[in-house]
């Protein structure tokens, strides 16, 4: 009875160690939940550090957005306004810096990178409908008005991009844990730019 106990008692150690054994994480399985942990914080960062370069950027592009909306609106078509040669400088340098602050980014996860790179396009196309604007200054007639035309579609074209962007960045910020976080250009009529979901900014739902 004894000598049964005992090769009882002995059987479920082994089996017992040998279910550890292969339960146990082996060091590769261990090194790759270490670097995805490292890879989630690191993103986590710079989701922040991106939505908060995207609120400056969108504060210093809005009021060049705002001049062109004046002077070019979407609707009704316009034949081509006129802004002081000084605001349209104090646009392109807006512009240049905007386009400035998105150059050389991180690597990040994919859908990170995805919001990044659909933010910084659009600054580009924005700083682009500024030089095009700024073009159509020199021409007259019909040429200008085909010059300024371009420009109203470029303008159109970088808030539908930027809303894109804004929009992968809410989600990620969400998934993140931040909550939403609402980063957009304002919108011009008939632009057909994504808008902010009616979630409270920061809320989790």
């Amino acid at each position: 009875m004894f000598a049964l106990v005992a090769a009882f008692t002995l059987g479920a150690l082994v089996a017992g160690g040998s279910v550890f054994a292969v339960a146990r994480p082996s060091s590769t399985e261990r090194t790759v939940e270490r670097l995805q942990a490292e890879a989630a914080l690191r993103d986590k960062e710079q989701i922040k550090a991106l939505t908060e370069l995207a609120r400056t950027t969108r504060d210093r592009l809005t009021p060049v957005l705002d001049g062109l909306e004046r002077i070019l609106p979407i609707e009704p078509p316009a034949e081509g306004g006129t802004a002081p040669p000084a605001d349209v400088a104090k646009w392109r340098q807006a512009a240049a810096a905007a386009v400035k602050d998105f150059a050389d980014p991180p690597s990040g996860e994919t859908a990170t990178n995805v919001a990044r790179s659909s933010l910084a396009s659009a600054v580009r196309q924005i700083a682009t409908t500024v030089d095009t604007y700024a073009s159509s200054q020199a021409l007259t007639g019909p040429t200008r008005e085909t010059v300024t035309g371009l420009a109203i579609r470029q303008r159109a074209d970088a808030i539908f991009t930027w809303s894109v962007g804004a929009t992968a960045l809410d989600a990620v910020n969400v998934d993140a844990g931040y909550g939403h976080q609402h980063v957009f250009l304002p919108v011009s009529p008939g632009s057909g730019a994504l808008t902010a979901d009616p979630e409270h900014e920061g809320s989790h739902s």
